[in-house]
Parts: C-alpha cells; structure tokens; sequence
C-alpha cells in the first residue's frame, strides 16, 4: 500500500486516541471542572475537522490501493460531518439546559461513534501488514 496512505491513517488514529484517551482526560484533570468544560467545547469542533479532513484525505489516497480500506476511511469522514454539526451541538444544549440525562445519552452516542472510528482506522492499519 501507499505509505501516504499508511501516514495519513496512523496520524488519524494516533490522533483520535490521543486526543480521546490523553488531551480530554488531562484536561478535566488539570482544570476545575467548569473551566475544563469549557475548553474541551472549544477543542471539540476542530477535533471533527480534524478527523474529516484527514480521514477523507486517508480515503482518496487509498483508492488506487485498497477499496475496502478507502471505503472504511470515507464512511469515518462522512459519518463525522452529522456527529459535528448536529449531536456535539446536542449535546452542549442539553448540558445548558440542565438536561443531564439527555445529555448522558447523546454524550455516551459521541463516545460510541469516536471509539467506532478508532477501531475502523486502527483495522485498516492492519490492512498494511
């Protein structure tokens, strides 16, 4: 395969898991948790830019080498446009809102899907081997 294509997909799932298992829980350490809240709002949108842009770049270079690989890659992009745009707004109105059980919910779908594309982009690493 590609080793854009390699680079590309380990800087996502690298990425993903660092900002997921490191950056986030470091931060609701490190800060009170109103402060803590608050960047994590503010880190969150460029983190699905982020994963978008990359894992549609991941895609594109896969195509000549690997269709089932780009497939996973784009359906990682495309799935993250509607967790973006509609659930991480969601999610900051019910905490708003004082709606904590909405907000367990629709928070837990977020981590479902983030945790989802860590084990896509980390099976098609294997896909290399």
């Amino acid at each position: 395969m590609s080793v854009a294509a390699l680079i590309v997909v380990a800087l996502l799932f690298g990425g993903m898991v660092l900002y997921a298992f490191g950056f986030a829980a470091f931060v609701f350490k490190a800060l009170p948790a109103e402060a803590a809240g608050t960047l994590i709002r503010q880190a969150f949108p460029h983190f699905y830019f982020f994963v978008i842009v990359v894992s549609g770049l991941a895609a594109l270079l896969l195509v000549p080498v690997d269709g089932v690989s780009a497939t996973l890659m784009a359906l990682v992009a495309v799935s993250t446009i509607p967790t973006r745009q509609a659930l991480m707004p969601a999610i900051n109105n019910a905490r708003d809102a004082g709606a904590m059980r909405r907000f367990a919910w629709l928070h837990g779908g977020s981590v479902a899907i983030t945790l989802a594309h860590i084990l896509v982009s980390g099976y098609v690493l294997t896909r290399f081997i």
